[in-house]
């Protein structure tokens, strides 16, 4: 969950990316909180940055990580939430 709060804060620093995640969820900015309070929505976060591999590999460059890490991340977090059903 830690990661996909950085990605959270990673998405929200540029506007082209804020812009394109809002209208791929559905969301408006002020729902964002709330939203962010949902099962899955981490997943959500982890699911933009891992569409593109430009966003992927910048968003692992600013945090310290790989590419391979961040997949990861997203898999492991895929699975907890198919396991608990959210």
């Amino acid at each position: 969950m830690a990661l996909a709060a950085a990605g959270l804060g990673f998405i929200a620093a540029d506007e082209e990316r804020l812009q394109r995640f809002l209208t791929l969820t559905g969301l408006d900015p002020a729902a964002i909180r709330a939203a962010a309070a949902e099962p899955g929505f981490a997943l959500a976060v982890l699911d933009f940055i891992g569409e593109n591999d430009a966003t992927t590999l910048a968003f692992a460059a600013e945090n310290g990580l790989s590419g391979e890490d961040v997949a990861a991340a997203r898999q492991k977090l895929a699975g907890a939430q198919e396991w608990t059903g959210e």
